[in-house]
């Protein structure tokens, strides 16, 4: 099923007063320097998606200097059926999140009604930061098409916190109620493993063909997804056998929130041997296959929104880039630069719908 983003409206979000801009079906560019509110027009899509700020998770802070509320209105098209998306936030008020003015109970519900993928240089995090950037990227995606992992996910965190309070305490925790914190650990990382498992699984040849397609090279990408999980022993006792340790660290070491993505190029962990042209090839095609993973999972095609990932790219890589992007398997996507002439190569090359738009101290201008 198709999905496009139709009209975008926008109040006081961030550095934008105010704007309502119409988009094209499939390319839509976004020029101008840093700071005058690319990545601001990107978040506020990201926002409508997933139910809060990719660049500021605290709502009030996303309101306009001077403003008392921001609000954010998408019109999609979603297959043939129109849907408005309406987000509002003030002060000490609770968050206003609605579709066809119908408000949402729970933001949960919302998550993969209208998928997203983003690249930006943020996610440079995701191959040179902790094991942590890698789950977040596992968890976002895998929670855009099963509802369940989701659950599952917050069924754990509740548990593994409650268990971490456990460990700080000075006297000896109930016995009772640290198995059955534990068999609630155990339950939703089961379920999380095997969602994780099975994602790789997919993942890994899509991210190799993409990886190979930008880079026309010879290296050779590979994947190694590490668990606790995969051990025959349940976690309930490998939990045991670490409890002494676990209770003076005051902390929990094993777990589904210890799992990691290894990432190898020729063999060699890419922290430590790759140069930024291949860290930003491997970023880009690890996006490219979480998007076809998306697709072939979700009830829509994602949205793609490329912002300012063009930095330390060879002529040749982002042609590849932008050849890929606008093929058919692409649905609509949105590009940040900030060099014009950079976006205007782009646009020549791309045989397809295109608008193009000059952002300005907040102010978006389209210029075709």
């Amino acid at each position: 099923m198709n999905l496009t983003l139709q009209q975008l409206t926008l109040l006081n979000y961030r550095n934008i007063a105010e704007c309502t801009i119409e988009f094209s079906d499939k390319i839509n560019c976004f020029v101008g320097n840093n700071g005058m509110g690319k990545t601001n027009l990107i978040d506020a899509i990201y926002h409508l998606s997933f139910c809060k700020s990719r660049l500021n998770p605290i709502d009030a802070q996303n309101i306009r200097h001077g403003s008392e509320v921001f609000m954010i209105q998408g019109e999609y098209l979603r297959g043939e059926q129109t849907e408005v998306i309406n987000c509002g936030v003030k002060p000490r008020v609770k968050k206003q999140f609605s579709r066809n003015k119908k408000r949402y109970t729970r933001m949960a519900d919302h998550i993969g009604f209208l998928p997203l993928v983003i690249i930006s240089p943020a996610d440079e995090a995701l191959i040179k930061d902790g094991s942590e950037e890698r789950r977040k990227f596992l968890d976002i995606a895998i929670s855009q098409y099963d509802a369940n992992y989701l659950a599952s996910l917050t069924a754990y965190n509740t548990a593994l916190t409650n268990r971490n309070a456990l460990m700080k305490e000075e006297v000896e925790p109930d016995s009772t109620v640290l198995e059955i914190i534990e068999m609630q650990m155990e339950q939703a990382a089961t379920y999380i493993y095997a969602r994780r498992r099975e994602f790789i699984d997919m993942f890994t040849p899509l991210f190799e063909k993409y990886y190979q397609a930008i880079s026309q090279s010879h290296e050779e990408v590979t994947l190694n997804y590490v668990s606790h999980l995969a051990k025959p022993q349940p976690l309930t006792e490998q939990l045991k056998e670490v409890y002494l340790r676990d209770r003076i660290l005051g902390y929990t070491t094993r777990g589904s929130h210890k799992d990691d993505i290894e990432i190898f190029i020729n063999s060699h962990p890419i922290k430590h041997t790759a140069s930024q042209g291949q860290n930003k090839t491997t970023l880009i095609a690890m996006k490219m296959a979480q998007f076809s993973l998306l697709k072939q999972h979700c009830s829509a095609t994602p949205l793609f929104l490329l912002d300012d990932i063009f930095d330390k790219l060879d002529a040749n890589r982002v042609a590849h880039i932008i050849n890929i992007v606008s093929g058919d398997e692409f649905g609509q996507i949105f590009i940040t630069d900030t060099n014009r002439l950079h976006i205007d190569q782009l646009l020549q090359h791309a045989d397809c719908p295109a608008r193009l738009f000059l952002v300005d101290n907040g102010e978006i201008t389209p210029q075709n």
